[in-house]
């Protein structure tokens, strides 16, 4: 097995890590005239994810609401952080909701921010954004990304799987050892294995739980395959994996380029723990292809490398 590239040797991206520009022939552009239109945030965008040509060109997008500041900031992440300046937009719901229509998509998926400013972190909003989808799009399947709900955990988990998503993701985004570090004091590694599980133990219907992970920040593969354990422990059906990219020089600095084969490898410890499906791959995050890795764990065709 190839072994992962030490940043200090290899500063440029490898050959696998590239990706290629838009194209006209898809619907990259259509994609970004109707989310401006219908004035509409997406983590492609705010987190810089290098797949967007990919999926915007499928005419697929995954949507970020309550606004475009995080009350957090992640030392990985690009979103903008600080206080918002705006309100929770009540109206949002319905026009994602009628992108998505005019998107065609057979599978929604929304994440958002973190909002520690308002009471119910943003559950509610949440909630109405399912049930707007749900509305508008009956036959489509939808997933959340949600923020970790710092504090009101337990009745905003009650108010996001009382409208009944058909994915519930919550991303540990990092192994134990390097997680405060990485996230932050407000953040938990085991806070985020509880949110995982009551998600399922509140719900009332099989809802599927998944989780992503990021590598690159320090930790080792064997650390990897103990955060997978912990996640199968605790109910969760589907793992991404994936390089981190340095979004730049003020966030934290690349550890490794791991390559293809550890990914490979990664993914067969997946499968191994009982994952219903593993997406492991160089250029893999959470909510890419996320249409197959619902169809991969619900059909049993189990684990997937990109």
């Amino acid at each position: 097995m190839h072994e992962s590239l030490p940043v200090a040797e290899r500063p440029r991206r490898p050959e696998w890590m590239k990706v290629r520009a838009p194209s006209r022939n898809g619907s990259y552009f259509d994609v970004k005239a109707l989310l401006q239109g219908q004035r509409l945030n997406t983590i492609c965008e705010e987190a810089r994810c290098p797949n967007i040509a990919e999926c915007w060109g499928r005419g697929t997008a995954t949507f970020q609401i309550l606004c475009e500041t995080c009350t957090r900031a992640c030392r990985y992440c690009y979103v903008n952080s600080g206080k918002p300046s705006e309100p929770v937009d009540p109206l949002e719901p319905l026009r994602l909701a009628q992108a998505a229509a005019q998107m065609g998509l057979k599978h929604v998926v929304v994440t958002s921010v973190d909002r520690d400013d308002v009471p119910d972190r943003g559950a509610g909003h949440y909630a109405a954004t399912i049930r707007a989808v749900k509305a508008k799009l009956p036959q489509a399947s939808i997933e959340v990304l949600t923020p970790d709900f710092l504090g009101v955990e337990e009745e905003a988990l009650r108010t996001v799987i009382g409208a009944r998503p058909d994915v519930f993701n919550h991303n540990i985004e990092t192994v134990r050892r390097l997680h405060r570090r990485m996230r932050g004091a407000k953040a938990s590694y085991d806070g985020a294995l509880a949110l995982l599980r009551r998600a399922k133990e509140i719900a009332d219907y099989p809802v599927m739980t998944k989780s992503g992970v990021i590598v690159g920040l320090g930790e080792t593969n064997d650390e990897v395959v103990d955060t997978m354990r912990d996640l199968r422990a605790n109910g969760v059906d589907v793992v991404t994996i994936g390089q981190y990219l340095q979004p730049s020089s003020k966030h934290a600095p690349i550890d490794r380029w791991v390559h293809p084969d550890e990914f490979r490898w990664l993914r067969e410890q997946g499968e191994a723990l009982g994952f219903g499906s593993v997406f492991s791959g160089p250029l893999v995050r959470s909510s890419y292809r996320a249409d197959e890795q619902r169809h991969a764990a619900e059909s049993g065709r189990g684990a997937v490398s990109y």
